[in-house]
């Protein structure tokens, strides 16, 4: 994969490169009026600026004041190489550096699982923006976020496992039927477990017969790749009665569900000391439950 860089950009030194590559993606490309792609407040954003290892510009977005995220633009052939993303947190440690308590952005939506990937949650219905379909999604920065509703719930662990970097925990009590096995989160489970590097997921279920039973599609990526994932059953009384569920990575990503029966709950990104407590009572719970080897030799 070619290299590239992304820097923060002045907008009076760089706008020739940043609406380049605007007016060719919003204009030339989706047939956005010219005279949407700049505004007035492009000279008090925080722009970035992606480049391809000869400089050439490939990629730009801007940070507004009050924490809006925007006129995020990568040129077709760069896409799905990690530009979009690069910029992205970049931008979001932007925000942080400035004290900003959340960001938020318009979604396009055919990119909405990207943003849900990068940890921002969607809020809202529909709407359109230069005659474009648009999602709005928030990301909250330094604090814990509530999580309310399937929609919300899914976009926060498809981020927590998209952004694990070599572990991921799960505990849920039957695999969360209608979470776990909604699409965008089965499709971030199979890209992390097929890695070229190592990595390891761990589950804590408390009912392995009705999980087998329920044929969860977690299980026949188990059996697949059986030195990935392993999955515990809980057998000590105390752990048995315990009502939660929970997701966390290595990356300080986790959503938490006092009620593992319900969806809603707090989720944070990029909040280690939130989330290394779950993932310490986790391991206390990992070590006292047995090995689910019965899972592995399900035909399915």
């Amino acid at each position: 994969m070619a290299a590239f860089s992304v820097q923060r950009a002045d907008h009076a030194a760089h706008h020739a490169a940043i609406h380049g590559v605007r007016q060719q993606v919003f204009v030339v490309e989706q047939g956005v009026p010219p005279e949407l792609e700049r505004d007035a407040l492009d000279p008090v954003c925080t722009h970035v600026l992606a480049r391809a290892a000869d400089g050439a510009p490939i990629g730009t977005g801007r940070l507004l004041p009050d924490g809006r995220i925007g006129r995020m633009a990568v040129l077709p052939a760069w896409r799905s190489r990690g530009v979009g993303e690069a910029m992205l947190e970049e931008l979001v440690r932007a925000a942080t550096a400035a004290g900003l308590p959340h960001v938020h952005l318009h979604a396009q939506l055919p990119a909405a699982d990207f943003y849900a990937r990068q940890g921002f949650i969607p809020e809202g219905g529909q709407f359109e923006e230069a005659g474009i379909a648009h999602l709005q999604m928030h990301r909250t920065l330094g604090a814990a976020a509530a999580i309310e509703g399937l929609q919300a719930a899914v976009a926060v662990t498809t981020a927590v496992i998209h952004r694990a970097r070599r572990r991921l925990w799960i505990h849920s009590r039957q695999l969360d039927p209608g979470l776990l096995d909604a699409a965008p989160v089965q499709a971030a489970l199979r890209r992390f477990a097929t890695r070229a590097h190592d990595k390891q997921l761990r589950v804590i279920v408390h009912d392995a017969a009705a999980v087998q039973a329920a044929g969860a599609p977690l299980l026949a990526l188990l059996q697949r790749l059986p030195s990935v994932i392993q999955v515990r059953e809980v057998s000590d009384p105390v752990d048995r009665a315990l009502a939660s569920a929970c997701i966390a990575n290595d990356g300080g990503d986790y959503y938490f569900r006092l009620m593992g029966h319900r969806l809603e709950g707090e989720a944070g990104i990029a909040l280690p000391s939130r989330s290394q407590p779950l993932e310490q009572q986790f391991q206390r719970v990992w070590d006292r439950s047995r090995d689910c080897s019965e899972l592995r030799a399900l035909g399915i």
